[in-house]
């Protein structure tokens, strides 16, 4: 024990584990504001293993600073205030039969050439939403292949036709209809699928983004758990953001889209190694 009298020794070092506590907590936050001008996301994890720090004291950091209006916090991080920020953020998840009809040709083009990346004898995994939906459609008459899919839209369109479609057990997400909760990754957790197509309310630089937490597990259990993964998205969603953070952009392998990206999106996707496909509406006939 030292006495009110001594002086530590100045040669011992601090062996504790967050070495970054000795980074003044300015430049803590102006490291997070950086973060949130480059890519208009910041994640507590990505920040806190940066910095060295616990996530604890990057939570404190954001609130402190959304205190003082410089950003909002969202599950898992923060984005840039409204009226600031270079990215639009998707706050609500618009009715499935809305979303379907937004940029359908799009859409449909899309699930044309992802269709076409499927062969005989494969595990499909089919994501959620509107661009599984109209992908869904074009695999109906495909043979030969075993469609997992979390979505009872998806499951209830081609269980007519076929019979080797699988759901998870679980909770019922009623307004999207969709099964999730821990059951249910817990269950597609055990598969291995050859290829998993997913879709995402944005995508920018710093990765691809849903709006639902519950549905954003279950894509990540089928980028965890699959040989390819393909992100579905059409080019209006680009440089936009919504609630959850679903993966990094080295997730995913392939991205279908209907228009080519630019500026910063285009440069992280390459340096993520993500393929481009592109699907031309003009050319794509139902």
């Amino acid at each position: 024990m030292v006495s009110p009298s001594e002086t530590p020794d100045s040669n011992v070092t601090d062996s504790r584990p967050e070495t970054g506590r000795r980074l003044p907590v300015e430049l803590r936050q102006a490291h997070i504001i950086e973060q949130l001008r480059k890519t208009g996301f910041v994640s507590v994890a990505e920040v806190a293993a940066a910095l060295a720090v616990s996530e604890m004291t990057i939570r404190r950091d954001l609130i402190d600073l959304e205190t003082d209006g410089r950003l909002v916090r969202t599950h898992g991080g923060a984005i840039a205030p409204e009226g600031t920020a270079a990215l639009a953020f998707e706050r609500e998840e618009p009715a499935f039969e809305q979303r379907l009809r937004q940029n359908n040709a799009a859409k449909e083009a899309i699930a044309t050439v992802a269709a076409s990346l499927l062969g005989t004898r494969q595990s499909v995994a089919l994501d959620v939403g509107s661009s599984a939906f109209v992908l869904a459609a074009r695999l109906r008459a495909l043979t030969g292949i075993k469609i997992f899919t979390n979505s009872l839209r998806v499951a209830s369109l081609l269980g007519r036709e076929r019979r080797d479609v699988y759901l998870p057990g679980g909770e019922v997400r009623g307004d999207e209809m969709s099964i999730c909760g821990p059951t249910a990754v817990a269950q597609f957790e055990q598969l291995w699928f050859d290829i998993a197509f997913i879709g995402a309310a944005g995508l920018t630089q710093a990765g691809l983004f849903d709006y639902s937490l519950e549905d954003s597990e279950l894509k990540r259990v089928y980028l965890r758990r699959s040989s390819r993964k393909v992100l579905l998205c059409d080019a209006a969603k680009f440089n936009r953001l919504s609630l959850v953070q679903v993966a990094a952009l080295d997730s995913i392998d392939m991205l279908i889209t209907d228009a080519t990206p630019s500026g910063e999106l285009a440069d992280a996707l390459a340096s993520a190694n993500v393929e481009v496909r592109l699907a031309n509406p003009a050319t794509i006939t139902s």
